[in-house]
């Protein structure tokens, strides 16, 4: 048996693949509802369920604590061949969904799928809460690994795997580092990680994600007086902490828009030739882009020397996320608040260290204290940034599978979100990520109708299928 078999066994079976995906997005899986914990766990027992009847060898692996239980965590795992002599792939995915609020924006019952004519575009789209992030990417792994079995009897298609899929990624992996350090041994045997929750570059244009950006998320809060003032009473005698809060985080950037953090750059690689030049062919039009969200070619701003395609996929960045303080109701009250606080979060590359980040942004803000007035500083964590070697040979087997599959050559590209999962794979275990991921930017991931076209579901089965034959030539 060959890979064209299990191609043609994936081509003889959609409607059956189809309507599997749709019975597992017909669960509402949303994980960070407690009212739909049972649903949660029915749709991580319905992935493991699905693993089995493909020959893996399966567990469902609790997590948190007797008094604060967690959504369990699917293992999953093939053997591989007596003569696979290639790597051991982790893949990691998840089966919980975002909530579907606001309900009344969308068409239709976001957990009873549907499927439409894609707007626009020829082909179909399947509409449903999970379509794309992430129910509908990790299938087309599932998927593919049922035509493997089916037309090898091999798990894995003779491949060494290991699955992990959890239920709690929308809800901050609130317990997955815990779960990843105590199963250190056993996933430290893998050699890489495989992750489909990316995107592609556009429309028939498959891609691979080699890095994603890491972040370091801070909340700070400036008190000044112990009480609001009167601004006609007080104004021009004591510190106004949201006046002293802009004029301290306006010293965040200089004229060049660099961060003027001390050490803010340390382990940010420098940018490639090749990759400038590579990146420049791939066409992207950041003019189309800022016209579709109301802005024009003037709002082509950040760090200087850099193109916004660069700035989004090599560079780090510093932002305001929102600013509190004061009164902000209706109408005017002339007071002088006695606290102002805002959001700042940093977006990381290649080898910055979120803690290290996050403990110089606060001694910077230490040495800019407004007189009369003292700190209060909150972490509210982050994640670091993960880039997979270019040379790998997993990621250009990734590669060649997409461009097998597809008949299309496969872009290499970075993304400006963060995955967090990547970056503690790779500090925890050592493991670089290759992001072979077929969502669209216009999937509406996270808003109401999101949608998954049926041509990337094909394109991401059919891929991973003939990276398993890609594999097996590695070694």
């Amino acid at each position: 048996m060959s890979t064209q078999d299990a191609l043609s066994w994936l081509e003889t079976h959609e409607s059956d693949s189809i309507a599997r995906l749709i019975q597992w997005l017909a669960i509402p899986s949303v994980g960070t509802d407690p009212a739909h914990d049972e649903d949660t766990a029915r749709a991580g027992q319905w992935a493991a369920d699905h693993l089995k009847v493909s020959g893996f060898e399966v567990e469902l692996c609790p997590t948190g604590t007797a008094d604060s239980p967690g959504h369990p965590i699917v293992m999953a795992s093939s053997a591989g061949s007596d003569d696979y002599t290639g790597p051991h792939v982790l893949f990691y995915g998840h089966y919980d969904v975002q909530p579907a609020d606001p309900i009344e924006l969308w068409e239709s019952d976001p957990f009873t799928p549907i499927i439409k004519p894609a707007q626009g575009e020829v082909g179909e789209r399947i509409v449903a809460r999970g379509a794309c992030d992430d129910k509908g990417q990790v299938m087309m792994f599932l998927e593919a690994m049922r035509a493997w079995y089916e037309t090898t009897g091999q798990p894995g298609g003779g491949v060494k795997f290991t699955v992990m899929l959890e239920g709690e990624e929308e809800s901050g992996s609130v317990n997955l580092e815990r779960f990843i350090r105590e199963h250190a041994e056993r996933l430290g045997k893998t050699d890489v990680c495989l992750i489909s929750d990316t995107g592609m570059l556009g429309r028939g244009k498959p891609a691979i994600t080699y890095g994603v950006r890491g972040l370091a998320y801070t909340e700070i809060t400036l008190i000044g007086p112990d009480q609001d003032l009167h601004s006609g009473l007080w104004g021009g005698r004591v510190p106004n902490p949201i006046n002293e809060l802009v004029k301290v985080l306006s010293q965040l950037w200089d004229e060049d828009r660099r961060v003027t953090i001390p050490g803010f750059y340390e382990g940010v690689r420098l940018l490639t030739d090749e990759e400038r030049k590579t990146w420049k062919q791939l066409g992207v039009d950041p003019v189309a882009a800022l016209r579709g969200i109301g802005l024009g070619a003037d709002g082509d701003v950040g760090e200087k020397g850099f193109t916004a395609i660069e700035r989004e996929w090599a560079r780090p960045t510093a932002d305001i996320n929102g600013i509190i303080g004061g009164y902000t109701g209706p109408g005017a009250k002339t007071v002088i608040p006695s606290q102002a606080s805002a959001k700042v979060s940093f977006r990381l590359v290649d080898d910055q260290d979120s803690a290290k980040i996050t403990q110089a942004f606060f001694e910077w803000l230490e040495e800019r204290t407004p007189a009369g007035c003292r700190w209060v500083f909150e972490d509210h964590g982050g994640g670091a940034p993960a880039t997979c070697a270019t040379e790998s040979e997993p990621l250009r087997a990734a590669a060649r599978a997409i461009e097998q599959a597809c008949h299309q050559p496969t872009a290499m590209i970075k993304s400006g979100g963060s995955i967090p999962v990547a970056g503690l794979l790779k500090e925890t275990l050592g493991l670089e990520t290759i992001f072979m991921g077929f969502g669209l930017e216009d999937d509406r991931v996270h808003s109401p109708n999101e949608k998954f076209e049926l041509d990337c579901y094909r394109m991401g089965a059919r891929s991973h299928v003939v990276l398993v034959e890609q594999l097996k030539r590695i070694g």
